[in-house]
């Protein structure tokens, strides 16, 4: 059972690497054997977690608004470990919490720049690389429930979601030949630096109380998924989203 969730000997890249949940995922790899690349804008905070990891985790700068930071981070990374990443994770996100009508244009692609065109930009050059190497690879797109359904004030996070899930179907498809494998994790309502201000609040707290379990997800809830999607224990899933959201997406009241 170990040696099937095992991570040994791979390498792993994840992105937004600086925030709340990149951070645990970045553990959580490199506690199961992996060599991480963490990768974001803040590199000050990546520099610590490298720091607290150790040996076998890297900083690597990188915007994934932009195709050539894209390419530099996987190749400072190529550089560091000696091969591609074979572990992909695609977490880098921001959100702009506007009312449709008072959302500017600016607003709405900053968000789809970032959370569909960034993670399109990174499994693709991810995955190019993968294929030069004639080497098998995963990739886990972070997604959300909110791709399936929506809360008011939040256009460009909903719509960036629901483009990645079925981003991610396409790729799996696409990439199945080569042996590289394409899931997505959708959250629910996790604490994180995103939306803690709003889950403090009197609307965040009732939608809190719509979740069946009663409590927001922590980032723990999300490890048994991620290290599933991520090792030979998934080995005949792609294309697929896990659901981890306390119930919430399943409940009509």
């Amino acid at each position: 059972m170990d040696r099937l969730f095992s991570l040994g000997g791979r390498t792993a890249l994840v992105t937004g690497a600086s925030g709340t949940l990149g951070g645990h995922f970045a553990r959580v790899l490199h506690g199961a054997g992996a060599r991480v690349a963490l990768a974001a804008r803040r590199t000050e905070a990546t520099a610590r977690l490298a720091a607290e990891l150790g040996d076998g985790a890297v900083p690597v700068p990188l915007d994934v608004t932009d195709a050539g930071s894209i390419a530099a981070c996987y190749a400072a990374a190529e550089a560091a470990f000696g091969e591609a990443c074979s572990i992909i994770v695609n977490n880098a996100g921001i959100a702009v919490t506007k009312p449709v009508l008072e959302m500017a244009p600016e607003d709405f692609d900053g968000v789809l720049d970032v959370n569909l065109r960034g993670c399109f930009l990174v499994a693709q050059e991810g995955a190019r690389r993968l294929v030069a190497a004639k080497r098998p690879g995963s990739i886990v797109n972070i997604a959300s429930v909110l791709g399936t359904r929506i809360i008011p004030g939040v256009a460009g996070y909903t719509a960036a979601k629901a483009g990645l899930l079925h981003m991610t179907r396409q790729m799996a498809v696409e990439f199945a030949r080569y042996g590289i494998r394409v899931n997505a994790i959708a959250p629910g309502y996790v604490a994180s630096d995103i939306n803690a201000g709003f889950f403090a609040s009197e609307p965040g707290q009732a939608m809190l109380k719509r979740v069946p379990q009663r409590r927001l997800g922590t980032p723990e809830d999300l490890t048994g998924p991620l290290l599933l999607l991520a090792s030979d224990a998934g080995a005949h899933m792609t294309g697929s989203t896990i659901t981890v959201d306390g119930g919430h997406s399943i409940n009509s009241l």
